[in-house]
């Protein structure tokens, strides 16, 4: 009881933390604020931990007897940042009252950097911007140096380790999708990690971001009885300023860094670990990436199961990954759930080979949809293993997860996965690894698939077609049934459009689409979690696998109060764009769905109208 009372009195403490430095923001945008605010509570941590050794090695008592307080050799011994006079939060705390504040503050990341090797240009300098007014800087210092345990037993330097990364988290969300780029859901990187169990040896993460993937296995690794060093990271990162959020995040979680490199290249044009064989590979590279400098990668020796196509990079993420797997390495690569079902040549054929001749893929995983910032693409976790061809129990089988009804909900636009449903996936996963007797499928989640099967599908890797309908969606589809015949006229309407454009009737897609209920597309259009999305089922109709494949969409919500009759008025709209090639497929899909709505619900005041400008579609949907 006592432990929970202190966690709800910490994530109180954060909240009001970070609610009172985003009042101090003012007028300066959120994406240059965050190297402001973090670099200060980074800047305090440092400090902290440092005065801490400090008075110890001052004192002089026990095993400190004799030992010099400004030898920089014993705060490196105790993997420590050594930080100059100027740059102890005691000295710029006397100092808030100074005009020239920010120069400073920035004069303290200079000091700080020339001590200490590892954050060579790391350190935010942006202190002393005009933008940036010096009583604002004064009150943030302030804020942060209250920032102090709730349990007089604990540390300072580990609130402000937590308060670091609850920051990096709310900055995330704050910038939308830029944040997606530096940022990927703890939620979801604890799954990775769960999955994985990184309990020693290197991990590898070829585009690391804010390091998020290295914090979580090293918290793994301690939470096991291990110890921090059981773990060397490497990791590699395009953006300097992202990579820059990396070095600083390990740093003050007490992580060895050196092996995290920046350059602008990339992992593909310039690996910076070529000769890297990783025990794990944990990563989240970007989705679909378009250009990716094919042509000059085109007999890589990284592309062992085919060369990926043009026009995408994950299948080249995929082998990236495999490629610097040591020869018992496991990894665990996170992409878009398209990756599963793609239909273009050169990527059925590096799927086939990754199943067929290296029998590497060991676990799918179907994710809960919006989990990101950046993108709503739904996503998908594949986990490889080089140990499949050995003496492994599941060497000719997969284990295929449907996990997409999991989560909830938790801001206004991102969901995030419950504890309960990571430990529920990994648990199933580590037992179905043990062997038979540990294992069972479970309907609507889990099933262990042979290879044979997988073949029998053209090696179409969505969980959904493997394991089955849970016993209650059964049930819905019995009661569909009924529904349809009740109402045999709206379905002779729907079916005319059907046929008219030719689309094959799948009894599963079909049923879905009209056991749309009311409740159901409101719930849509408030942006609230649906078991299946709608665009998803209507696409399966129409035999496009992926909604973000053809399209690339944007929302606004808008509540506009009261509608000319007095009632309450509300609309969402669905911006979305077409190439050229899918604008035909993108126009039916659009009038299908208006159909559908017309059809179920023809008394109700829901207008749905579909505006076209040059080749972008607009759906607009009124509600009551």
């Amino acid at each position: 009881m006592a432990k929970r009372k202190k966690a709800v009195q910490e994530e109180r403490l954060k909240k009001q933390l970070w609610r009172t430095a985003d009042t101090l923001r003012k007028n300066i945008d959120v994406a240059e604020y965050k190297h402001v605010v973090l670099g200060l509570i980074f800047l305090k941590c440092i400090s902290d931990a440092f005065v801490e050794l400090f008075t110890r090695l001052e004192s002089g008592e026990g095993d400190y007897a004799g030992a010099d307080s400004e030898n920089r050799d014993e705060y490196r011994a105790k993997n420590i940042f050594f930080v100059p006079l100027e740059a102890r939060w005691f000295t710029l705390q006397s100092k808030v009252d100074q005009p020239h504040l920010g120069s400073l503050v920035d004069a303290a990341m200079y000091a700080v950097e020339e001590e200490n090797a590892s954050l060579k240009d790391v350190l935010p300098k942006v202190f002393s911007r005009q933008n940036l007014d010096p009583r604002s800087l004064g009150s943030l210092i302030e804020l942060v140096s209250t920032i102090a345990p709730v349990d007089a037993d604990a540390r300072s330097v580990d609130v402000l380790v937590d308060v670091f990364e609850y920051f990096l988290g709310e900055f995330a969300l704050a910038e939308g999708k830029r944040g997606g780029q530096f940022y990927t859901p703890r939620s979801v990187v604890k799954m990775l990690v769960a999955m994985l169990e990184p309990h020693k040896g290197r991990v590898f993460d070829p585009c690391c971001g804010s390091g998020g993937m290295f914090v979580q296995s090293q918290k793994f690794v301690e939470a096991h009885r291990g110890r921090g060093d059981d773990i060397s990271i490497y990791g590699q990162e395009s953006n300097q300023t992202t990579w820059r959020l990396a070095k600083m995040n390990t740093a003050i979680h007490g992580i060895d860094s050196s092996q995290v490199k920046w350059n602008n290249e990339g992992s593909f044009l310039n690996d910076a670990h070529k000769d890297l064989k990783a025990d794990f590979i944990i990563a989240k590279p970007p989705f679909n990436v378009r250009d990716w400098e094919s042509d000059q990668l085109h007999n890589d020796v990284r592309w062992q199961y085919g060369v990926p196509p043009k026009g995408n990079a994950n299948f080249a993420w995929i082998q990236h990954s495999i490629y610097h797997l040591s020869p018992g390495g496991r990894a665990g690569v996170m992409l878009p759930r398209g990756s599963l079902t793609s239909r273009t040549r050169r990527e059925v054929d590096i799927r086939t080979a990754l199943v067929k001749d290296g029998n590497l893929i060991d676990c799918i995983v179907n994710l809960p949809a919006r989990l990101f910032l950046n993108t709503r693409t739904p996503a998908a976790l594949w986990f490889l293993d080089r140990m499949r061809n050995n003496d492994y129990p599941r060497k000719g089988e997969i284990l295929f997860i449907d996990g997409q009804n999991f989560g909830r909900l938790v801001g206004r636009r991102t969901g995030g996965v419950l504890p309960e449903d990571i430990q529920q996936i990994s648990h199933t996963y580590h037992s179905w690894r043990m062997g038979k007797s540990a294992y069972e499928d479970v309907k609507g989640f889990c099933a262990s698939v042979s290879l044979e099967q997988v073949a029998e599908l053209d090696y179409v890797m969505m969980p959904e077609r493997y394991v089955g309908l849970a016993e209650e969606e059964v049930d819905d589809q019995i009661r569909v049934v009924k529904t349809i015949r009740a109402s045999q006229a709206g379905l002779e309407i729907v079916d005319q459009e059907r046929r008219k454009k030719g689309w094959k009737k799948s009894d599963k897609v079909w049923c879905g689409l009209a056991a749309i209920s009311k409740s159901t597309l409101r719930r849509f259009w408030e942006r609230k979690p649906i078991k299946v999305d709608i665009f998803t089922r209507i696409c399966q109709a129409v035999e496009i696998d992926d909604w973000s494949s053809i399209a690339e969409e944007r929302w606004t919500y808008e509540n506009s109060g009261k509608n000319e009759g007095g009632n309450n008025h509300s609309r969402v709209e669905r911006t979305i764009e077409f190439p050229p090639e899918h604008w035909e497929a993108g126009t039916s899909i659009l009038s299908y769905f208006s159909r559908i709505l017309g059809v179920k619900y023809p008394n109700e005041r829901i207008k749905v109208r579909i505006e076209q400008e040059g080749l972008k579609l607009r759906m607009l949907i009124d509600t009551p």
